[in-house]
C-alpha cells in the first residue's frame, strides 16, 4: 500500500481523527462478537463431530492429530493467542523503527477481515479450514489492534485520553452488537426464507469480515501518519531491525518501573474479567445440579444482546467518572465492582427469579466492562515512552490476550475440585483482589515523568 502523505505535523484532539480512530474499534469488534462469541465454535464443533463419525475412537482428524470435536475450536484460540504471544512484539518493533505504523494496520486488518470472509466456504468437507483460517484471522486481528492501540497517545493529549479511549471502546460495543442484532435476527427467520442453517451460518460469519474490512476505510481515511517512513540501513531487513529494536526495548522497560508494575496489576485483573466473559454463558446454561442457572438459549442471546449495547454507555460514562476522579481511581471502582459480581453470581442466583437476577447482573456486568477496559488503555497511554507506542501496545496486548489462559484453568480446577460452577466463579476473585492490591501501588504522576525522559543507556 502507498505511504500516506498526511504526515506529521498533525493536530491533536481533533474530532473527525478520533471518530476515525474509533471506527476501527466499530469495524473490527464485529470478528469478536459474531464470529469468536456467537457463531463459529458451535459450527466448527458440528462439522467436526460429522467428521469423526466415521472413526472408531470418535475423533476428528486435523492433520492427521486426533481431536475431540468439542475441543476443536479452543484449540485453535490458544494456538492464535500463542501466536500473538511471539508475534505481536515483534511486529510493533518494526511499525516502531520503519515508522509505518499505518500501513501495517491496513495490512492486518485486511488479511483479517480477508480470512474472516473466507470463513464462508468452510463446509462438512473443508471443517479443519475453519480453525486454519481463525487462526489467521485472530492474529491479523491481534495485530492490527496494536496499531489502533498505540495511536491513542498521537491523537488526544493526555487530559483527553480517558474520554476518547471510552469513546472508543463505546463505539466496538456498540458496532459488534449492531451486526450481532441482525445476524440474530437474520438466522431467528432463516428457515421461513428458505436458508439452510449451514448457509446461513457461513453468510453470518462472511458478513463479519465485510464489516470489518469496510468500516476500516473511515479510520484509513481519516487518521493520520505521524512521521516520515524511515527507510532499512543497507544490509539489514525489517526482520532483523525488528529483532535489534525488540532487544533494545526489552533492555530498557526496566528503567520505567511503574509501568511495568501496572501491566502486571493489568495481567492479573483483566485477566479475571476475560474469564468472567468467557465462562458466563457456560455458568448460565448449565443444569441446577452443577451449579448453573439451566437458561434457556434465547433468553442468553438476549443477556449478550443487552450487555453490548449497555457496555457502549457504560464505556462512556466511565469516561466522564475517569474525568472526575481519576483515571486510576475509576479503575479501582470497577474492580470492586467486578469482585462483587462473582461473589453475587455464588451466593445469589437461586429460585424463580434467577433470569431475572441474571439479567440484573448482565446489565451491572455491561456498565463496568467497557469502562475497565477503556481506562485501563488510556492510562497505560499516559505512561509509555514516545515513538514506542506500538511496541509497548504489543506488550499490553499481550497482557490482554496471551495470558487469558489462567483464568479458566483456575475456574476449571475449582469446578472439578469442588463439583459447582458456582465454586469457579468465586476462585475468580482472586484476580480482583490482586488488582486491587497492586493497582493502588502504581505511581502514575512518576510513571508519566519516566516515560517522558530517555532511557539511560542499556
Amino acid at each position: 500500500m502507498s505511504a500516506d502523505p498526511l504526515t506529521s505535523p498533525a493536530p491533536v484532539n481533533d474530532k473527525k481523527e478520533i471518530f476515525g480512530w474509533a471506527m476501527y474499534d466499530w469495524a473490527n469488534s464485529a470478528f469478536s462478537t459474531t464470529v469468536g462469541t456467537v457463531f463459529l465454535g458451535p459450527y466448527l464443533a458440528d462439522l467436526a463431530s460429522r467428521a469423526a463419525q466415521s472413526a472408531p475412537d470418535g475423533m476428528a482428524r486435523f492433520f492427521g492429530i486426533p481431536v475431540a470435536p468439542d475441543s476443536f475450536f479452543p484449540y485453535m484460540v490458544s494456538i492464535s493467542v500463542l501466536g500473538q504471544v511471539l508475534f505481536l512484539p515483534l511486529i510493533g518493533a518494526i511499525a516502531d523503527y520503519s515508522h509505518r505504523r499505518k500501513q501495517m494496520m491496513q495490512f492486518f486488518a485486511t488479511v483479517g477481515a480477508l480470512a474472516t470472509i473466507a470463513l464462508f466456504f468452510v463446509t462438512e468437507p473443508l471443517w479443519w479450514l475453519g480453525g486454519v483460517l481463525f487462526v489467521l484471522a485472530n492474529l491479523a486481528f491481534g495485530a492490527a489492534f496494536v496499531f489502533s492501540n498505540s495511536y491513542l497517545p498521537d491523537i488526544a493529549t493526555p487530559d483527553q485520553r480517558d474520554r476518547v479511549s471510552s469513546f472508543g471502546w463505546a463505539m466496538g460495543y456498540a458496532g459488534g452488537g449492531l451486526l450481532l442484532l441482525l445476524n440474530l435476527i437474520f438466522f431467528m427467520f432463516h428457515e421461513k426464507m428458505g436458508v439452510p442453517t449451514g448457509l446461513a451460518v457461513r453468510i453470518n460469519l462472511a458478513s463479519a469480515g465485510v464489516w470489518w474490512l469496510g468500516f476500516s476505510f473511515f479510520t484509513w481515511a481519516w487518521v493520520r501518519s505521524r512521521r516520515p517512513a524511515k527507510q532499512l540501513p543497507p544490509g539489514e531487513t525489517y526482520m532483523t531491525v525488528g529483532w535489534k529494536q525488540l532487544l533494545q526495548t526489552i533492555k530498557e522497560i526496566r528503567h520505567y518501573p511503574e509501568t511495568l508494575k501496572f501491566l502486571l496489576a493489568y495481567f492479573l485483573y483483566n485477566d479475571g474479567i476475560q474469564t468472567v466473559i468467557a465462562v458466563a454463558s457456560t455458568f448460565a446454561a448449565a443444569p441446577l445440579v452443577r451449579g448453573g442457572l439451566e437458561i434457556e438459549q434465547d433468553t442468553l442471546i438476549l443477556v449478550i444482546l443487552m450487555i453490548q449495547f449497555m457496555a457502549f454507555f457504560g464505556a462512556l460514562l466511565w469516561g466522564r467518572l475517569a474525568e472526575r476522579m481519576g483515571a486510576k481511581k475509576s479503575v479501582l471502582v470497577s474492580l470492586v465492582i467486578w469482585a462483587g459480581v462473582v461473589i453475587y453470581a455464588y451466593f445469589g442466583l437461586y429460585g424463580d427469579s434467577r433470569v431475572t437476577q441474571f439479567f440484573i447482573l448482565g446489565a451491572v456486568i455491561a456498565i463496568v466492562l467497557g469502562g475497565s477496559q477503556a481506562i485501563s488503555r488510556s492510562l497505560y497511554a499516559q505512561m509509555i515512552p514516545p515513538n514506542k507506542e506500538s511496541e509497548y501496545f504489543a506488550f499490553y496486548e499481550i497482557s490482554e490476550k496471551g495470558t487469558s489462559w489462567t483464568g479458566p484453568l483456575i475456574f476449571g480446577l475449582a469446578n472439578q475440585f469442588f463439583g459447582s460452577l458456582r465454586y469457579g466463579l468465586l476462585s475468580l476473585i482472586i484476580y480482583f483482589i490482586l488488582g486491587l492490591i497492586l493497582l493502588p501501588r502504581v505511581n502514575v504522576e512518576k510513571g508519566i515523568a519516566d516515560a517522558q525522559k530517555p532511557a539511560p543507556a542499556a
